[in-house]
């Protein structure tokens, strides 16, 4: 019983430490501050946006989270759908916001 415990828990700082690997932000993401308004509306460095029907919003360790839940005024990189709604965002480590943006 023990040595599935320790199986167990072994595998998921596993599958953590892969996630965190498997992370990728796209080049042409943008980099904002972001503010949850209320619903899906929230504000990327000042100004006032919606989030698209399907949108995701990661945290640090890559996990999906509810716009409720982000911290505020957070550095974040972003996308926009074909409608110029805010479709996938990205809280950035301390690691991803110390690094320059590539050139687009």
């Amino acid at each position: 019983m023990l040595r599935i415990l320790i199986l167990a828990i072994g595998l998921s700082a596993s599958l953590a430490a892969v996630a965190q690997l498997v992370r990728s932000i796209p080049v042409e993401a943008r980099r904002a501050q972001i503010e949850h308004v209320e619903g899906t509306a929230i504000r990327m460095s000042g100004k006032k946006m919606q989030l698209s029907s399907g949108a995701q919003i990661r945290d640090t360790s890559n996990r999906i989270i509810q716009p409720t839940a982000v911290p505020p005024r957070v550095l974040v990189k972003y996308t926009l759908d074909t409608e110029g709604s805010v479709h996938r965002v990205w809280i950035l480590t301390q690691q991803e916001a110390a690094q320059r943006d590539k050139a687009r």
